[in-house]
């Protein structure tokens, strides 16, 4: 409020402070990076421009498959003076052709000039390619022409190293093709819940190594980031960033190693299959070479019947892993690991797992003491283990304490950009800390943490450090642990025969 400026009258101003809800970032969203050869392909973006006179058609193609193709145009201009050469010129998506004219002043450009002037412009040939009409000679003279779009351009389902949003995996699994990883994972996704799917398709390799080195990804001189790379992008390009990932079948040693940095810089979760293993001994070793909380190791596949071979096959448990990640995330929450919960659409397990629940001498009680999850069938198939790659020294050695971190991280950060560079009077760090306290006790309600707490640093917020614009808050908080571990106690007493006669009687 002015209050230097002269008024007779009343002065209003709105002072908006106070706490703000906080609202808990979206958990249940998948990435994957598959191969979909045959995915859906896009369409081109085309128009043919035909005047009155015979053999004067003109088939213009945009280069880029899809929607931006439409953008294109095209014109042809007298230039209005005589003895003009014929000339190209583009200006973004907008080409001109300036027809040639005669000594007198007519137009004297064919529909085969202005192809070929077309295809050897270098700006106009990036954007489309000119061609002439099946069964046309292309020497009809050319006319004045209004700008004119390219229309039909439609985008592929699944462009190459781009990340697509996913809101309808039925409708994605038609458009996946036969031949890939693409189909089978959305399938088996879609058997255990509904969710968001970011996926990335990457090129089939000549190679497996190939194929590896797609499914990694870099980036390019342009900067464009490719395979698990353009997750990353996902947030800007879509609005929504995966929290989940994975990339059934092709997750060998080098994909699940490079996983991890990615895991990291999006705050996610992951999956990796134990590749190339054959026994327990195999797995456990295999294990030692990860030591990242963001990841779990799951060994051996789930066996489920094939519509499309007419026959039992082995699927990836990495897509049962994300689909079954999404659905608790959707319908219990983050906060209850994978383990011991059904899994639809599977109809057995790829290796005999031994296992027994009141003993740990067993193959799976090997595995989860390693650190890996392993498959059983008791009631119906279920994971079996909860432990992230950190190892049982780290803080965070159940998938449910990584995850409780990570968005409790991305939650309170990302719901106070409100706050940065206001006025830092002691109300906005009131605020801030009051609104935080406020979601510890909604989300302690909801069980989805023990507890929580948030208060002023007062060590870190010293005069300089606040004058120079720097506040700091902290808060703790308790995740939710998961039974792993029940004991009872049985013991065997003949104390209950004591008033045996006296029980007797009474019932006499």
């Amino acid at each position: 409020m002015a209050l230097d400026q002269y008024h007779h009258g009343v002065r209003v101003s709105e002072v908006n402070d106070g706490t703000r809800t906080i609202r808990t970032v979206s958990t249940a969203i998948i990435g994957i990076v598959c191969t979909a050869p045959d995915a859906a392909p896009g369409t081109a973006a085309a128009l043919t421009l035909t005047q009155a006179a015979s053999d004067t058609g003109v088939i213009y193609t945009a280069n880029a498959v899809g929607t931006a193709g439409n953008q294109i145009r095209v014109r042809y201009v007298d230039p209005g003076t005589a003895s003009q050469a014929l000339a190209v010129s583009v200006s973004g998506k907008e080409i001109t052709v300036s027809l040639a004219t005669d000594a007198e002043g007519d137009l004297a450009s064919t529909a085969d000039d202005v192809v070929m002037a077309i295809n050897v412009h270098t700006g106009a040939s990036a954007l489309v390619t000119a061609a002439l009409p099946a069964g046309e000679s292309g020497l009809g003279l050319l006319g004045a022409e209004p700008f004119t779009k390219l229309t039909g351009g439609v985008d592929e389902a699944f462009p190459l190293n781009q990340p697509t949003l996913i809101t309808n995996v039925d409708t994605a699994i038609g458009q996946a093709g036969t031949q890939g990883t693409l189909k089978n994972a959305l399938t088996t996704i879609g058997q255990q819940s509904k969710p968001i799917i970011v996926a990335v398709r990457v090129a089939e390799g000549s190679t497996s190594a190939e194929t590896t080195a797609n499914v990694i990804g870099t980036t390019t001189e342009t900067g464009q980031r490719t395979g698990l790379q353009a997750l990353l992008t996902a947030k800007q390009k879509l609005g929504v960033t995966p929290r989940i990932i994975g990339v059934p079948t092709l997750d060998t040693q080098p994909v699940a190693t490079a996983m991890v940095p990615v895991l990291q810089q999006l705050r996610a979760f992951g999956y990796a299959y134990a590749h190339g293993c054959e026994t327990v001994t195999d797995v456990t070793a295999y294990r030692d070479q990860f030591g990242a909380r963001e990841l779990m190791i799951v060994w051996p596949h789930w066996e489920a019947f094939d519509t499309d071979d007419a026959a039992t096959v082995t699927v990836s448990p990495i897509a049962v892993a994300l689909g079954l990640r999404a659905k608790l995330d959707q319908e219990v929450g983050w906060h209850k690991t994978l383990s011991n919960v059904v899994v639809n659409g599977v109809t057995g397990i790829s290796k005999d797992v031994f296992w027994d629940l009141q003993s740990p001498n067993t193959d799976a009680g090997i595995l989860n003491a390693a650190d890996v999850t392993t498959l059983i069938n008791q009631g119906g198939y279920r994971f079996w283990g909860s432990r992230t790659c950190a190892g049982p020294q780290s803080l965070f050695p159940f998938e449910n304490y990584t995850r409780t971190a990570q968005i409790l991280a991305d939650t309170i950060a990302e719901a106070h950009l409100w706050a940065v560079d206001k006025p830092m009077h002691a109300s906005l760090a009131r605020d801030i800390i009051e609104g935080i306290n406020a979601k510890f006790s909604e989300l302690k309600s909801l069980g989805l943490i023990v507890d929580g707490q948030a208060w002023l640093n007062d060590e870190l917020n010293t005069q300089e450090s606040l004058k120079a614009g720097k506040l700091r808050i902290d808060y703790d908080y308790t995740p939710v642990p998961p039974l792993e571990d029940l004991g009872f106690q049985q013991r065997i007493t003949d104390s209950y025969l004591a008033d045996f006669a006296e029980r007797v009687a009474a019932t006499a």
